[in-house]
């Protein structure tokens, strides 16, 4: 497949919706990014792909190409809808704005997101972004993204959600302090000086003192 792709661009073919729509989501993944970049943005309009499986950089070249293919929606309902198989090279400004959206995003989708812009959101992000879908991750707890995700936040937090999140951090522990010496000021230290100083003379009156009684 990889070989017939090649093959195509190697004879000055375009990279069209027709194109695209034979390489499919299956084999989307094939395609290097200097022939990603030579994808004109509006022909995601007419394209059904889903790059959740690729390489991130590929997931993130596609996901600036149809954020540009769709910007005329961002404002409608639909815009999610068209923008979500790209989510996964999603930068995480571009995801706290569609937190406030209602978008309900499935918790299938939302583990796919681009690790590091997941690790940055809040927990009210996060509740911005799954809506309806919040009580399903619980269930999705042992993916490793997710336990991350939430051993980074206060367990306090994750239980005001009440979906059933544990492995947050655990508040109230006692702070033990162990005191530490103080090193001597210079007063005490003149002070010690000076009684070893007058030591001999002290032994010689305490031996005197004794002598004579």
């Amino acid at each position: 497949a990889s070989a017939i792709i090649k093959r195509y661009i190697g004879l000055g073919n375009a990279l069209n919706a027709t194109a695209l729509n034979a390489i499919g989501t299956k084999y989307v993944c094939l395609l290097n990014e200097t022939e990603l970049n030579m994808i004109d943005s509006n022909t995601l309009k007419l394209v059904s792909l889903n790059p959740s499986a690729c390489s991130q950089r590929t997931k993130e070249i596609l996901y600036d190409k149809a954020k540009r293919a769709f910007s005329d929606q961002h404002y409608l309902p639909a815009y999610y809808e068209l923008i979500e198989p790209y989510l996964g090279g999603a930068p995480g400004v571009d995801l706290r704005a569609l937190s406030k959206d209602n978008v309900n995003m499935e918790v299938s989708t939302f583990v796919k997101l681009k690790r590091d812009s997941l690790m940055n959101l809040t927990l009210s992000e996060v509740q911005g972004l799954l809506g309806i879908n919040l009580g399903d991750l619980h269930k999705w707890q042992n993916e490793s993204v997710i336990r991350e995700w939430v051993q980074m936040q206060k367990q306090s937090e994750l239980d005001n959600l009440h979906v059933g999140l544990t492995g947050g951090t655990q508040e109230g522990y006692i702070n033990i302090v162990t005191p530490k010496f103080q090193p001597p000021s210079s007063a005490s230290l003149g002070t010690v000086a000076m009684m070893f100083h007058l030591l001999p003379a002290l032994l010689i009156s305490f031996l005197m003192t004794s002598v004579l009684s």
